[in-house]
């Protein structure tokens, strides 16, 4: 076989043969994982005569005729055509407000500058493609404050994880209003949210936010009918369900039980959807045609996921590449009998969604009323899983046979799978970006802001194939420009900050990538360290991230103090190789130490190297925590609700399933509650008053040198 040939399907293919870890050690794929990945991407390359014919698929497109259906382009800038035309070619541009212009090619290949945003029409020949015309960068914080250097702060929260009388068990939209109300009182201009997207209705031991059916609908157990409905009707349902001696029960736990709550929400739910469709009055007949409209709206996205979860729930059946071959094809004449048959099950899942919609649309109204310059900032996970209703209803746009994971780094020595199936970069190209489109757009409807996590996801994913161990996966290349010209283009028009979670094995000049087009990475304080160590004080943090103490994935500031984090390691077997607990105590002392001088709760002259936790009152490392993230040049702070409240337990230890509750745990309080204590309030004012310092401390380099300050 042709060494050579191998490479040039390899690079055609997207498939990156060399590559950097965490430590700067470079590896390249040996030919036996190459061929494998090269299968699970669509391109065969066993032999001679298949990689032949994979490099002859993966041909650039020889006229307008065979172009994909959207083309990017950034605004004010010439755009490269997908095949090369000849000078003078004639091209008819008619814009999204209807402005029509027509020109000739003035150089071979090259489309002239267009200065409107906008997904418009081009047409050369009987060829017609949509041009999405991007800003050259996002919608940034600082054009949502009309401030160069703005200093804003917010909370973090998991959405399950907000308390309600009424809420059933499961942190919902009602809550989270509530919560935003309260934030924005204490001067919060954002909530950051855990992600929202849909998940099974019919495994409702499936509860990871982050390995969700669909990124394109939403949770509907986050729902709170009662803000559309009225009290009134939803008493009726659980009273009609008999679900009421459950409910307090499940209100009342430390741990969210979520088949518990889920099956319990989801019995009475079905009750008030029935009551509302059976109902003549005045306002029953106006819901149902908000319902309607909401239905038509969601057209064929929405569609498809209710006919999916009706279909899986009917069948028994959780994943549906073991359906009968005639309703795996999401537009067949099988599912569309299904839909007719059982049309009142489809109207159900719509009803959710139209429920679960309209509450976030209502946090977010409230949000933005309270006087929150961002309001809502919505997750969006880096996949879904294989089984579920994205992968169903956009088979042609995902790869089968390949999850989404992580090499091998310093946190996580053996690498990572993590089960979920990635878009196809040849897929997504020949649709027309439709799946990435409207996720984003699903996680903008509601927000002022999207955090888009493993965002190096737009560049490069590292792809695990089924059954193998995660350091036997490999990097692939995506279409990058195209996908950032798409969220510039997306967040502009919602008007949208994006975040991008940028932590782990980042490429060379990547964060450099994401500040030039107005993306904030993510800077976590446990992570903020010079060569020696120590941690780095506020001056010396990123520009051009956000700031925050932990993340769901790693210790509250809290735990990390006490080594709760090292007692569940432990516990659990996942200190590393030659690593004991004693070990990490021992280290987390020294931590604790450095921690604390850099916070200005020890001498720096002092000699101490090691701190015991209880040398220090946990509330002094949360207030002076907050103070340091607030002093930072980052344009937004955001402080996890766990940190303001000085819990110890993180919501998720990677690494494990149900050895930790992962994605369980509840808030202490009701949310109108939370912030009731001095010590709460005091913190989040200490934030706020370091916001506006920093705020004020805003000097230019340019303008320093020129007052001659050294």
């Amino acid at each position: 076989m042709s060494e050579e040939r191998l490479d040039a399907l390899t690079e055609a293919a997207g498939l990156i043969g060399e590559w950097q870890d965490s430590k700067g050690c470079t590896h390249r794929l040996d030919d036996a994982t190459r061929r494998e990945l090269l299968a699970g991407l669509g391109f065969p390359a066993e032999n001679a005569s298949e990689i032949d014919a994979s490099l002859e698929r993966l041909r650039p497109p020889a006229s307008p005729a065979h172009w994909p259906p959207l083309i990017t382009a950034e605004q004010g800038r010439g755009t490269a055509l997908p095949s090369v035309l000849p000078e003078g070619t004639r091209y008819v541009l008619v814009l999204e407000n209807g402005e029509r212009r027509e020109g000739r090619l003035p150089r071979a290949g090259k489309l002239p500058p267009v200065e409107t945003p906008g997904y418009h029409r081009l047409q050369i020949g009987d060829s017609v493609r949509t041009l999405a015309v991007a800003p050259p960068r996002c919608f940034t914080l600082a054009d949502a404050c009309d401030s160069e250097t703005p200093r804003q702060w917010g909370l973090a929260a998991q959405l399950y994880a907000l308390r309600r009388p009424g809420d059933g068990g499961i942190g919902d939209t009602l809550a989270l209003e509530r919560l935003v109300r309260h934030a924005a009182e204490a001067g919060a201009a954002a909530v950051a949210i855990s992600p929202t997207h849909a998940m099974f209705s019919a495994d409702v031991t499936r509860y990871s936010p982050y390995a969700p059916s669909s990124r394109l609908l939403y949770n509907v157990l986050h729902a709170a009918p009662e803000a559309l409905l009225g009290e009134e009707p939803v008493k009726r349902a659980k009273d009609i369900s008999g679900v009421n001696d459950a409910l307090p029960r499940l209100e009342a736990e430390p741990l969210l039980d979520w088949p518990a709550a889920a099956i319990a929400k989801l019995t009475w739910l079905r009750a008030l959807c029935e009551d509302l469709m059976q109902r003549e009055d005045a306002k029953a007949v106006r819901l149902r045609q908000a319902l309607a409209a909401f239905r038509q709206r969601g057209g064929s996205t929405l569609e498809h996921h209710c006919r999916f979860e009706a279909l899986q729930q009917r069948l028994g059946i959780l994943d549906w590449r073991q359906w009968p071959g005639e309703l795996r094809d999401p537009t067949g004449p099988e599912v569309a009998r299904f839909a007719e048959v059982d049309a009142r099950d489809v109207e159900f899942h719509a009803f959710l969604q139209w429920l679960v919609s309209e509450g976030l649309a209502r946090a977010q109204a409230s949000a933005r009323e309270a006087g929150m310059t961002v309001g809502l900032i919505a997750d969006l996970a880096v996949g879904a899983d294989a089984a579920g209703s994205q992968a169903w209803s956009r088979q042609a746009e995902m790869l089968e046979g390949l999850s989404i994971g992580a090499p091998p780094d310093a946190f996580n020595v053996h690498g990572q799978d993590w089960g979920l199936a990635p878009f196809s970069p040849q897929g997504l190209v020949r649709s027309g970006f439709r799946s990435f489109i409207d996720m984003l757009r699903a996680g903008f409807a509601h927000a002022g802001g999207l955090r888009i996590d493993h965002v190096m996801g737009l560049m490069r994913l590292w792809l695990v194939p089924h059954g193998k161990a995660p350091t036997a996966g490999g990097y692939v290349r995506y279409p990058f420009d195209d996908l950032l010209r798409l969220v510039a283009l997306e967040s502009w028009r919602h008007r949208a900050i994006v975040i991008g979670e940028d932590l782990g094995t980042v490429p060379p000049g990547f964060r450099q990538r994401l500040a030039r087009h107005g993306i904030l990475g993510m800077r976590v304080l446990w992570f903020e360290r010079d060569d020696d160590g120590g941690f780095l004080p506020p001056a010396q943090w990123s520009r051009d991230a956000i700031a925050t103490s932990t993340t769901h994935d790693l210790p509250t500031l809290a735990g990390w103090w006490a080594g709760r984090d090292i007692e569940w390691r432990d516990r659990l077997g996942l200190l590393g190789e030659g690593r004991d607990a004693d070990g990490e105590q021992a280290e987390r002392r020294s931590d604790r130490a450095r921690l604390a001088r850099s916070f200005g709760l020890l001498d720096p002259l002092a000699s101490s190297t090691v701190l015991e936790a209880t040398e220090l009152p946990v509330s002094q490392v949360l207030d002076a925590g907050a103070q340091q993230l607030g002093l930072t040049p980052a344009p937004l702070t955001l402080l996890p609700v766990e940190d303001a409240l000085g819990l110890e337990e993180q919501a998720n230890l990677p690494g494990t399933l149900d050895e930790h509750p992962n994605w369980r745990r509840r808030l202490p309080d009701a949310t109108a509650r939370l912030f009731a204590s001095t010590e709460v309030r005091d913190r989040l004012e200490q934030l706020a008053m370091a916001r506006r310092q920093a705020a004020q401390a805003v000097t230019t380099p340019e303008t320093a040198d020129d007052d001659g300050d050294e």
